[in-house]
């Protein structure tokens, strides 16, 4: 009994017998905690008997704490599929392209994945307009980032051609010119005594970077430097 009362009771809380219930985020069993210091010695093998009862029990399915085993997905493919796209949705937008991925590598079958997704699509859990929409909103404003490398984004989680055209098209280009001088007026102090032409390619560099085209990225800058009383001829790209 010595060597038990010193082992760590790790698993001890009462309140988490109701943890068993289904659900998104799915808990883990193993998440407890030592409880409070200087517990009476009769409360401490209470818990000891009663941490004996749970783990025989999960051993023959009468307790009602189960066993990881007994926590998994449930094995009907379309309950798992839903169980799986509910809990990646939780707190997350994703497209149908990443929900269908993550059920492949689960092996859901093809024909079970897409019916389930199709169905989160009829009842809006799923929907890569708005998703789209939402994106190129966040990651513009957040981010500073240019039609172009928006629209890469969105087709690497594999948002359709058209539904991408439709959420980069809805930026403004005098809003993304605006964006753009607002990301170099914030790098030109550190470009301060470099050559001018140096100051020029870094400057075009950081937006193209982010997705500004050429014409745009130096016609940004020129304006920029000019302001600042650098004397700026027309240069090519990269020269």
């Amino acid at each position: 009994m010595a060597q038990w009362a010193r082992r760590p009771d790790a698993d001890d809380h009462p309140q988490e017998q109701g943890a068993s219930l289904p659900g998104p985020p799915w808990p883990d069993p193993d998440d407890g905690g030592a409880g409070p210091e200087g517990d009476p010695a009769g409360a401490g093998a209470g818990r000891r008997r009663g941490r004996g009862r749970r783990r025989d029990a999960g051993t023959t399915g009468g307790s009602s704490f189960p066993s990881r085993a007994g926590r998994e997905e449930p094995q009907d493919p379309a309950e798992r599929a839903r169980a799986i796209c509910l809990r990646l949705l939780t707190g997350t937008a994703r497209t149908r392209s990443q929900l269908a991925e993550a059920l492949r590598k689960r092996e859901i079958p093809d024909e079970v994945a897409d019916e389930v997704l199709t169905r989160f699509e009829e009842v809006g859990l799923i929907d890569d307009e708005k998703f789209a929409d939402a994106w190129v909103e966040s990651r513009h404003h957040g981010r500073g980032l240019a039609r172009r490398a928006l629209a890469q984004e969105l087709r690497t989680k594999g948002v359709d051609a058209a539904v991408v055209d439709e959420a980069v098209s809805k930026l403004d280009p005098e809003q993304e010119e605006r964006t753009a001088r607002e990301l170099v007026d914030r790098k030109l102090r550190s470009t301060r005594g470099l050559d001018r032409d140096k100051r020029l390619r870094r400057l075009a560099g950081m937006l193209a970077r982010k997705g500004y085209g050429e014409g745009l990225a130096l016609r940004v800058v020129r304006q920029a430097l000019e302001e600042e009383g650098e004397d700026v001829e027309e240069h090519m790209w990269g020269e």
